[in-house]
């Protein structure tokens, strides 16, 4: 079966999106899922939440997008978790330049990646918060939707228009299936008049493609990437990790698959042992 690829994207940067990406790829690995994070923002702050030093990174997302190797010669793989990791670097900024010039340069993402849509139940692309060409890439890889993750905060839906009309363009003239997946709200505080509203807004815009589960504050969630571990590794019974944990299965739900229960695993960090599932 081809894997189900989702982008998380939101051109606001600080919303939780490679929080979300991080930790629904480590919760759906840890419970036998054969999953594929991909960092497509040049910050890689995916990478670095893995607990890869992005600036010791040799070969990743840029080799992949320039053609320069296959994506199966690139991946790190974290035996413990399960979980395999396509890392960033910061010379992945060059790429858009590069870019600029070349036949179909937005589709070449999708492209790399078809080779090994076999090899993985789920591929999530964490695309930088902009929608440059990077973005572009994520938004045409992203065959099985778009995940946008929202904050609880005022303004949340600020700035989403231009997302909506990014995403009504590509319909017209690549995709006419690309969907939003689902939204996700995040930095949530129950105790504040203001977070019930805004989840009441983004439901009111979204309906019924808003997810259930609402991400937390936590403290956990903000100091788990500062020790290179998703939160399910981390603090798995903190609130941010009970409310990852009920993400993914609603996520694994939706998508009509079996969500086994949480067993978190003991740690480590990502290696580079450089393989992919057969």
């Amino acid at each position: 079966m081809s894997a189900r690829v989702y982008a998380l994207v939101n051109q606001k940067g600080g919303v939780g999106k490679t929080t979300t990406a991080v930790n629904l790829s480590a919760y759906l690995a840890q419970w036998g899922y054969r999953v594929l994070l991909v960092d497509m923002d040049p910050q890689a702050n995916a990478t670095s939440s893995l607990g890869v030093e992005k600036f010791h990174v040799q070969q990743g997302t840029y080799q992949a997008l320039i053609g320069a190797a296959p994506v199966a010669s690139l991946l790190l793989r974290n035996p413990k978790w399960n979980l395999y990791l396509l890392p960033s670097s910061p010379h992945l900024a060059g790429a858009e330049v590069e870019l600029v010039g070349e036949i179909a340069r937005e589709m070449k993402l999708r492209r790399a990646l078809e080779p090994i849509l076999d090899r993985f139940d789920y591929i999530f692309i964490d695309c930088p918060p902009s929608l440059g060409l990077l973005t572009l890439n994520g938004l045409l890889a992203a065959r099985s939707g778009l995940i946008i993750p929202i904050q609880a905060e005022y303004l949340a839906l600020e700035g989403l228009s231009l997302l909506m009309q990014t995403l009504r363009r590509i319909r017209e003239a690549v995709e006419p299936n690309l969907d939003i997946r689902g939204v996700v709200i995040t930095m949530y505080d129950g105790r504040t008049r203001l977070a019930q509203e805004v989840v009441q807004e983004v439901r009111s815009y979204f309906g019924d493609k808003v997810f259930r589960t609402l991400i937390p504050r936590s403290v956990r969630l903000a100091e788990a990437p500062s020790h290179g571990l998703p939160i399910s590794v981390y603090a798995p019974h903190s609130s941010g990790g009970r409310a990852y944990a009920m993400l993914a299965r609603e996520l694994l739900e939706g998508d009509g698959m079996p969500a086994p229960p949480v067993q978190p695993g003991r740690g480590g960090r990502v290696t580079q042992k450089r393989e992919v599932p057969s």
